[in-house]
């Protein structure tokens, strides 16, 4: 080993150290990158009091963590996440920085019914913040809720209410139906309350929707859902007839366009009417009464009362009759109850815009205006499916006019040369310009790299081929004037050695003229491979 090392010299040996250095560092730094690589998430987008709680737990328990930058995500072995999910979970961790009706898990009897309202409002709100927050475009969210206050008196009533805050994840969105879902969520979860009494924001204080039959304290509509509900009716109907025309005169050879008026206002009609002579029996009562009675006559006195009386006894029969009978008649009566709906349709307007018809004659290409009759049926078919009525004053303009004032070239005429126009990017080059400087840095960087790379290629290769080029020869006078005097019996021996192969004398003098052109061309470097064979040979 002493000997190998005597035979090294300092400049081996300090390579050596740097070499053993560098493998060492490597090794470390592949070890520690291994060692941290191998941690895992084990909860992400934690509240700050759930990741304090969890840290602490971690410290009790003596295992490895980390923490992200923004100590929202904590790190640990994989082969312990689920064991310490499992473990954490158990203890109610983590609670995502919201408290629910755990507060009731523990019982205060030294609380007022004051202080248990507020507890319920509270655990209420944080568990409808948990069920929001497990959407998965929501990352956090609020909840704030107000309940219904009841009185006697109907000024003094107050309806339920509520707000919701979200933070959404990044690249996520919420649509309308997301919105109205949560609305939903919310209002179902409070007794009292109604969707349309929910307001749900982000954290940009944009408000992501609002209720679908929102209407305002006297009864009609925002003007901005009434706007969109009379543009979504003119895009239908002009949808309507470009379907309805487009076979007829083809595409882009028409114009179309539509204005609707509608009635907003709503409300409930009742109307009662009565027939005379349509009178019918409602009803019929008939009561009859009889009272009779017997009364007896004779002589008066005690002949008349005795056992055998000389005379007979005279019965004079009597008694009451009455009958009464109540008919009751009602005319016939006819009520309706008709609820005026929003959003009729009072009036549409409709307007067509054709195209000059193009003819191709000996004299070149005319346009011409559509004749009657087409302009005619091109009428009865928008009016037909626009579903357009006169009586109700709706109109239909119907005009033709060239959509070109010049018009095109004739077959045998060579066109005219169209300037070029902006192409449409390719996708993955359209994705690159969006992604802004960076990436153009990233690839001018890479791009660079290679440059320098193919440079020291290029300087090895060429330096290899003048090494190869160069041989014996005549020498320039200041070549010839730097070799020592002492060696030229090494230099007849090293042109001895490096003596070109046998070749046809053409071929050779060629050969010999190329090399002598090098060595004047370039006599520095001519001098420097021939002492390095010099070198070579006295070792």
């Amino acid at each position: 080993m002493g000997k190998l090392l005597a035979n090294l010299t300092r400049t081996q040996i300090a390579t050596i150290l740097l070499v053993l250095a560098a493998t060492g560092a490597g090794l470390y730094y592949f070890v520690r990158w291994r060692h941290e690589n191998d941690f895992r998430p084990l909860y992400t987008e934690l509240a700050a009091e759930d990741a304090g709680a969890i840290v602490e737990r971690l410290k009790q328990s003596a295992v490895e963590y980390r923490l992200s930058a923004d100590g929202r995500t904590v790190l640990v072995p994989s082969a312990r996440v689920a064991e310490l999910r499992l473990s954490l979970a158990g203890e109610g961790l983590p609670r995502n920085g919201k408290i629910g009706f755990e507060l009731f898990d523990r019982t205060n009897f030294g609380a007022t019914e004051f202080a248990e309202q507020i507890n319920y409002r509270r655990a209420l709100e944080g568990e409808l913040a948990r069920s929001v927050a497990s959407l998965a475009a929501v990352a956090e969210a609020r909840v704030h809720v107000t309940f219904p206050k009841d009185s006697v008196f109907q000024e003094a009533r107050q309806p339920a209410k509520a707000s919701v805050m979200v933070k959404l994840r990044s690249g996520a969105h919420l649509t309308q139906q997301n919105v109205q879902a949560i609305s939903q969520l919310v209002a179902s979860a409070v007794e009292g309350l109604s969707p349309q009494a929910v307001a749900v924001l982000d954290m940009q204080g944009n408000l992501l929707g609002r209720p679908r039959r929102a209407e305002l304290e006297g009864g009609e509509p925002p003007s901005e859902a009434m706007l969109e509900f009379r543009q979504a009716i003119e895009r239908d109907l002009a949808a309507k007839v470009a379907t309805t025309l487009e076979p007829l005169l083809g595409p882009e050879r028409f114009r179309t366009s539509a204005a609707v008026e509608c009635d907003f206002t709503s409300g409930e009609q009742s109307e009662e009417n009565f027939d005379p002579s349509r009178s019918v029996m409602l009803t019929s009562q008939k009561t009859e009464e009889s009272a009779s009675a017997v009364a007896s006559a004779g002589v008066p006195g005690t002949a008349s009362n005795l056992p055998n009386p000389t005379s007979q006894t005279v019965i004079t029969p009597g008694g009451v009759r009455r009958q009464t009978e109540s008919i009751t008649y009602q005319s016939s009566r006819t009520v309706r109850r008709v609820r005026i709906p929003q959003g009729a349709i009072k009036r549409i307007s409709l307007a067509v815009l054709v195209d000059y018809e193009r003819k191709t004659t000996p004299q070149g290409t005319a346009v011409e205006p559509p004749s009657a009759e087409k302009l005619k049926t091109i009428r009865a078919l928008v009016t037909a499916a626009a579903g357009l009525n006169p009586e109700r004053g709706d109109q239909l303009i119907l005009e033709s006019l060239p959509f070109e004032s010049v018009p095109p070239p004739d077959a045998g005429t060579p066109a005219t040369p169209q300037p070029n126009l902006p192409q449409a990017l390719p996708p993955w080059l359209e994705q690159l310009r969006k992604q802004g400087p960076l990436v153009w840095g990233a690839a001018g960087g890479a791009a660079l790299l290679v440059l320098i790379v193919m440079f020291f290629l290029f300087r090895k290769i060429r330096r290899r081929s003048r090494v190869e080029v160069s041989g014996p020869g005549e020498l320039p006078p200041a070549a010839e004037a730097e070799i020592p005097a002492a060696q030229p019996a090494k230099i007849e021996t090293a042109a001895a050695r490096t003596s070109l192969p046998p070749v046809a004398p053409r071929k050779t003098e060629m050969l010999a003229t190329q090399i002598k052109e090098a060595i004047r061309s370039d006599s520095k470097s001519s001098v420097h491979v021939l002492r390095t064979w010099l070198d070579e040979e006295a070792d």
